[in-house]
């Protein structure tokens, strides 16, 4: 009697699972979605955020699309639309496609600010590295006055771009410059540091490395202070020298801030305008100029190329995307998480 109650009540429940089944197939209420779960569970959140998102795709948003759409014009200063006093001047540049785009990957000009561009930011993020980890690894020690030394070396970073580069303007002058100063005090003759395109190189990369060491320095010294110090200790038990506990404790460690700090110092160094411009303005001649500051050459300087300037950036954009996507594929390939 108690099985066939039982099947009678396992029957029973079973159609009604099925008529319910039934019924929202035909319309019921259905399972709310995960977006939409989201959006009801945390629209606190959602709302916090709202504005962050609008105000970005208008600053940024907007005027890459803008960007993107002129590169594939022909719009220049003599074509793009204007006022003058109660006269409007409609605009009548036209869509040329990716004519822009071929003529400068044809041109020479790209090639050659490539090359120096390419060469400018692997030798400032080496130095930046190499010196930051150096200086990170001295101030992790036990030092008399370390905070001192600590706020001294990071000064650099706080200075505004525009005041670093017109300090060191000054420094570098040719007949009142510190340096020269310095230089004929020894009984040295002075040097034209800018006047020269090797120095003038030179110059530009020993600045850009003095701003950008101090934060490589603060990067690396909290990953070293999130290594624990009982894996050198019984690095040291076991008779591991100090070479040897740096490349298998201090290297591996840092792996994964030096992953980040070094894509970021990449980029940044890649589009360092305001030192090149405001130091050399990509002189002498236009022996330091690297990709961004050509493309405000371009939109800025004689007739306006908005068009091409247009197409420079995208190109410079293109170049920094693919970089780091085959940045974060290599760290996938060593085991990296990014």
């Amino acid at each position: 009697m108690a099985t066939s109650t039982g099947r009678v009540t396992g029957t029973a429940r079973d159609r009604a699972a099925g008529a319910d089944d039934g019924a929202r197939g035909r319309g019921g209420p259905r399972k709310a979605g995960p977006f939409r779960r989201a959006t009801s569970q945390y629209w606190y959140a959602w709302a916090m955020v709202a504005p962050v998102i609008v105000v970005t795709a208008v600053l940024i948003g907007w005027p890459l699309v803008r960007g993107v759409y002129l590169s594939l014009t022909d719009a220049t200063e003599a074509t793009m639309g204007r006022t003058i006093g109660v006269n409007v001047i409609p605009s009548t540049y036209e869509f040329v496609g990716f004519g822009n785009y071929v003529d400068i990957l044809t041109s020479g000009v790209f090639w050659e600010k490539l090359a120096w561009t390419v060469i400018w930011t692997v030798a400032c993020v080496a130095l930046h590295y190499g010196i930051g980890l150096g200086l990170a690894m001295m101030l992790n020690r036990r030092l008399r006055f370390r905070s001192f030394y600590r706020l001294l070396l990071i000064l650099p970073w706080a200075i505004p771009g525009f005041v670093a580069a017109f300090i060191w303007r000054y420094l570098y002058n040719s007949d009142f410059g510190v340096i020269n100063a310095m230089l004929r005090a020894a009984g040295l003759g002075g040097v034209g540091w800018l006047d020269d395109p090797t120095t003038a190189k030179i110059a530009v990369i020993a600045v850009n490395v003095w701003v950008g060491v101090p934060f490589m320095m603060v990067a690396l010294l909290g990953g070293l202070q999130s290594i624990p110090a009982e894996l050198y200790e019984a690095a040291e038990v076991d008779g591991a020298t100090p070479m040897q506990r740096f490349r298998h404790i201090t290297i591996p460690g840092l792996r994964t801030v030096s992953s980040t700090v070094v894509l970021l110092g990449t980029i940044w160094t890649f589009n360092m305008f305001p030192l090149i411009f405001l130091i050399t303005g990509g002189g002498p001649g236009s022996a330091t100029e690297i990709l961004v500051t050509y493309a405000y050459r371009e939109a800025f300087t004689g007739i306006r190329n908005y068009s091409g300037s247009a197409a420079w950036g995208v190109i410079i954009l293109l170049l920094l995307v693919v970089m780091a996507l085959v940045y974060r594929r290599a760290l996938r390939r060593q085991g990296e998480v990014w």
